[in-house]
């Protein structure tokens, strides 16, 4: 829901919904419950995502994330301006990768805990 409400929800199209009984539920009225409850859910996931989008914490996660991609080489990349050839002058003439970030995911696992 945060993916279709970013992409400014349904212009064109809809999401795939499927609601399946299990095998102990084998009567007409199990599917009408599945498809209440999943229903309920998309519709609460929707809520949840809106909330985590006015929240803000995040995008602001993500931006943070992944700025090195909005100038530097990692713009020229998403750009489509370099190659395998340039890349390799880049890193040779740069010698030594820089480390790696924690990515935070049991923050980011709380984060989403809060909203649900």
């Amino acid at each position: 829901m945060l993916c279709i409400l970013k992409m400014g929800g349904f212009t064109t199209g809809g999401t795939n919904f499927d609601a399946k009984v299990r095998r102990e539920s084998f009567e007409p009225v199990d599917l009408f419950y599945a498809h209440i409850g999943a229903m309920d859910a998309f519709a609460r996931g929707l809520k949840i995502a809106s909330a985590i989008r006015r929240d803000g914490r995040l995008a602001a996660f993500v931006r943070e994330r992944y700025a090195s991609w909005d100038s530097g080489i990692g713009a020229k990349i998403e750009q489509r301006k370099v190659g395998f050839e340039e890349l390799e002058a880049y890193m040779l003439k740069k010698g030594d990768i820089t480390p790696n970030v924690s990515g935070r995911q049991e923050l980011l696992e709380n984060l989403i805990n809060e909203f649900i």
